[in-house]
């Protein structure tokens, strides 16, 4: 059995790409670093010559406990050699010595985030012989200490306020503030006072053998793999712990020789516009770090043409030739020592959002790549990104520095806000409306009934409540910026004032909310608001999204089944949030929740004055006063929506959410017996009365859906009449009108058999009465566990299945949602209880096998059977592409992540694509 491979030489890319079988397993293997210097190796690009440690080497050093494999350091020293004929020069000869950087480099790039030394070789003995060699001494030895100070805080754990601080006070002596002002003879003795440092630090001396350096300086970088900011970069990044970093151990070269020698960092395009341009910057006299760590002022990358005019114009092919080969915008590392260019990295560029979007759009136009593969180059999260407000230039790191910031929460809904403070619903609306000024909804929590003040407010911010609270999710459904569950502040709200951290903000006060990030500030932030509209870029990628969604083929499917993608839908409950949805490239509205209209202020009262009818006769009454406002509603969504499909949710939550707490009219009822005020006390009481009467321990699992339309039938026979009285006007105005009349919350197909035939009746009844025809679906939604698994019995009745995954999720866990997000559900990802939240993202494995199932049996009734998901979860990325594989023919999301969706239905569709 032939021993294992840890280590691959500069001109070996061939031979791991046979072991791993493809260039994603060359970079998986050699890390991208080790592989891409391999790649430029291989297409003459210069490179100094190296050889990469494979990362199942650094995967097997951690889990032996910081232990070399077997043959791996024999490997190394093997590989040293021939980095030694190559380089033409020898690994600790004092008279032509090698010297070698030891750098990091995993699969995914991670810039920063691990470690790196510079330098390996030099001791006292090797350091006289290159003086010798090079007949620059001052080089030499800024060399040495740049070795000394690295070694001893990467390799050794030294902080490195110890060797800053004595370099500073060589610099203060000199009387200058730039290292390159620094004489021979100065850094001749920084060397010896950063040695004392070690000494002092560590209690033995620097090392003066390189093998034992290089040895040292390897296993550091492996054990940086898990230092604290690469762990916290992978969950940011959502990088997998098991991919480990290589090692790449490179010959030395030097920008540092002099003023015809130097070092930079450049991208092919500019990673913040995207414009085709090189974009970067240098310094003459230096070592790669003094760019990145800003020690000195550097230059930018054009003006090399005028100091190294004949490496700049080597630099420029090399760039294109680069950018041509991986066919993407590449960021590149780069050192010229004596006016001869070497390349030591060249990676795919990090870029924003608006970047990301115009190079992948440009090099489709340039004939680099195809639509398909523009479309995958952009990530969903770049879309959020740029149809949000955002905060402009550096305004939020100088709110943070100057101490502004003043709460975190959870990010629940993206985009910037700023606005003055108010802590009621009433008043919020009130102050935008009246007084035109920017309000941020200050709550504890919010509830239904503080919608209006909601949608009147830029932002909300609450002390309590998840990612999917009744804050997040309007807020979501609607664009508006929101932190929720900023546990740190005190909200009193008879004082009408928040404190937090000893902070104490009151109402009226200007702040502003990063619903991005979860971060709240003191005062007026510079806020920007990006359209879709004027984003051309994104537009164009956005149409090739919904051309690849809208291939027939695209989905292996049964007979009847959909062969396309995915459709992307809306959540819309008013008129203007259809336009908006159809403007962002809605193809349907997937839910209306018709309760929202119910709490409008000018029609609660007789919402109130329905429920607490006595008799038939009065609750019919008052809701013939409502049928008006309804179909007006209805009108206004199938305008908006002409020609696509809009499905209409029927009444769901319990009445009680329409009548004021329990809590609250108590309250009221004791302060005015107190005082003795009888005008008014008894209406107060009989709603005290109602309420009560009304009351449930679990009303999420009580009297709601189906089955108050069972209950109280009047409800939803108003709700259809209003649906299709609206239906037929705007049909007989040109409107091509697609009404779906969705059942909420069945369990049991009997409660449709019950139900839906005379919901229907009054369809036909109606389409009589107006001499008009259209087609139109009875359909429900699929919440309950039951209803999924007897889900081959309802599609005998429903014509569509809609999942509400957030009660369907509630319901498969046994979780209340808020009280699982604020108690237990973040400690539960945390400790890998659970891979997500699942209120985030769709538990595959329960939730959505009930789901699966559900598809499968109700198509096996009815093949034609239209399968959406209306939840929150429907502008999940993650969620979307698992709505793909189960043959959803759509997703519905709020009308401000109706562009997330549509690339992220395509990049599902592009993945699970049949191989042709």
């Amino acid at each position: 059995m032939s021993e294992k491979k840890w280590v691959y030489l500069f001109n070996e890319v061939e031979e791991a790409e046979k072991y791993t079988g493809s260039w994603d397993g060359v970079r998986g293997l050699l890390g991208g670093k080790g592989a891409n210097l391999a790649e430029m190796t291989r297409i003459g690009v210069p490179v100094p010559p190296f050889f990469t440690v494979t990362t199942e080497a650094c995967n097997a050093f951690l889990a032996a406990g910081s232990k070399f494999p077997a043959g791996m350091w024999e490997q190394m020293l093997d590989g040293l050699k021939a980095v030694e004929t190559a380089a033409e020069k020898k690994f600790g000869d004092p008279t032509n010595p090698l010297l070698v950087s030891c750098r990091s480099g995993a699969k995914m790039s991670m810039p920063g985030m691990m470690d790196t030394v510079l330098n390996i070789g030099l001791n006292d003995e090797t350091a006289k012989g290159m003086v010798k060699l090079t007949e620059n001494e001052r080089f030499v030895y800024d060399s040495y200490r740049r070795l000394i100070s690295m070694f001893g805080s990467v390799v050794l754990g030294i902080k490195d306020e110890a060797f800053e601080k004595v370099l500073d006070a060589k610099k203060k002596e000199r009387g200058t503030k730039a290292d390159t002002d620094l004489t021979t003879e100065d850094l001749k003795d920084l060397v010896e006072k950063f040695k004392v440092v070690v000494k002092a630090e560590k209690g033995f001396d620097f090392p003066q053998d390189p093998i034992d350096q290089m040895r040292l300086a390897t296993e550091a970088v492996f054990s940086s793999w898990n230092g604290k900011r690469a762990v916290d970069y992978r969950r940011a990044a959502d990088i997998p712990d098991d991919l480990g970093t290589a090692v790449n151990i490179v010959t030395m070269v030097f920008g540092n020789t002099g003023w015809e020698s130097g070092t930079g960092v450049a991208f092919t395009r500019d990673p913040s516009t995207g414009e085709k341009m090189l974009y970067g910057e240098y310094l003459l006299n230096a070592q790669g770090e003094d760019v990145v760590a800003g020690i000195r002022n550097t230059e930018k990358i054009v003006k090399m043409g005028e100091t190294l005019p004949e490496a700049y114009e080597q630099f420029l092919d090399i760039t294109k030739k680069l950018e041509l080969h991986y066919k993407n915008m590449q960021d590149m590392e780069f050192t010229i020592e004596n006016r001869r260019l070497w390349m030591l990295q060249t990676r795919d560029g990090k870029r924003t959002a608006k970047a990301a979007v115009k190079i992948a759009v440009d090099m489709v136009n340039e004939g680099l790549i195809s639509k398909e593969e523009a479309i995958k180059r952009v990530s969903p999260a770049n879309v959020d990104t740029l149809l949000h407000p955002q905060f402009m230039g550096n305004t939020k790191d100088e709110a943070k520095k100057s101490g502004k910031m003043f709460a975190t929460g959870v990010n629940a809904s993206p985009g910037a806000a700023v606005g003055q403070i108010y802590f009621d619903a009433d008043t919020a609306e009130r102050m935008a409306k009246e007084e035109k000024q920017k309000v941020i909804m200050v709550r504890p929590f919010t509830k239904p009934d503080d919608v209006h003040g909601m949608l009147a407010a830029e932002g909300i911010l609450t002390s309590e409540g998840g990612a999917t609270s009744h804050a997040a999710v309007v807020a979501r459904q609607f664009g508006v910026p929101c932190i929720v569950g900023a546990s740190m502040m005190h909200i009193d709200l008879d004082k009408r004032e928040l404190e937090s951290e000893g902070v104490i903000v009151k109402e009226g006060d200007w702040i502003s909310l990063d619903g991005g990030t979860g971060e709240a500030f003191l005062g007026k932030l510079d806020l920007g608001a990006p359209s879709l509209e004027e984003q051309t870029d994104l537009m164009t990628l956005l149409n090739w999204a919904d051309e690849i969604c809208a291939k027939p083929g695209t989905r292996t499917a049964p007979e009847g089944w959909p062969t396309t993608g995915l459709q992307v839908w809306a959540n819309a409950d008013y008129p203007k949030d259809a336009q908006r949805a159809r403007a962002y490239g809605a193809k349907g509205i997937g839910l209306c929740r018709t309760e929202h209209m119910f709490f409008e202020q000018t029609r609660l009262p007789t919402v109130q004055r329905m429920i607490l009818a006595e008799t038939s006769e009065e609750r019919v009454k008052a809701l013939d006063e409502l049928l008006p406002f309804q179909r007006s509603d209805f009108e206004g969504l199938f305008e908006a929506m002409d020609g696509y499909p809009v499905i209409i949710r029927l009444i769901d939550p319990p009445l009680h959410e329409f009548l004021p707490s329990e809590e609250v009219l108590l309250e009221e009822v004791i302060t005015m017996r107190v005082k003795g005020e009888t005008k008014g006390l008894k209406e107060k009481e009989d709603m005290l009365e109602s309420v009560k009467t009304m009351h449930e321990s679990n009303p999420m699992m009580g009297l709601r859906g189906v089955r108050l339309s069972i209950v109280m039938p009047e409800i939803v026979e108003m709700q259809v009449r209003a649906i299709f009285e609206a239906a037929a006007n705007m049909t007989k105005k040109g409107i091509v009108v697609k009404p779906e009349v969705m059942i909420p919350l069945t369990g049991h197909i009997n409660e449709l058999l019950h139900i839906q035939p005379r919901l229907i009746e009054i369809a036909k009844t109606v389409m009589a009465e107006k001499k008009v025809e259209f087609t139109y679906k009875f359909g429900t939604m699929i919440e309950i566990p039951r209803a999924a698994v007897t889900a081959g019995e309802i599609a005998s009745v429903a014509e569509f299945f809609s999942f509400g995954t957030n009660d369907l999720t509630q319901m498969t866990f046994g979780y209340s949602r808020d009280d699982a997000e604020r108690n237990f559900l973040v400690t539960y990802v945390e400790k890998g209880i659970l891979p997500k939240n699942p209120f985030q993202t769709i538990d595959v494995d329960g939730v959505g096998r009930l789901m699966k199932v559900a598809v499968k049996d109700g198509r096996e009734t009815r093949p034609s059977l239209e399968v959406g998901i209306c939840g929150e979860h429907g502008g999940d990325p993650a969620s979307i592409e698992f709505c793909h594989t189960i043959g959803n023919n759509y997703v519905s999301c709020s009308p401000f992540r109706v562009p997330v969706a549509r690339l992220a239905a395509a990049q599902a569709a592009l993945k699970y694509a049949p191989k042709k």
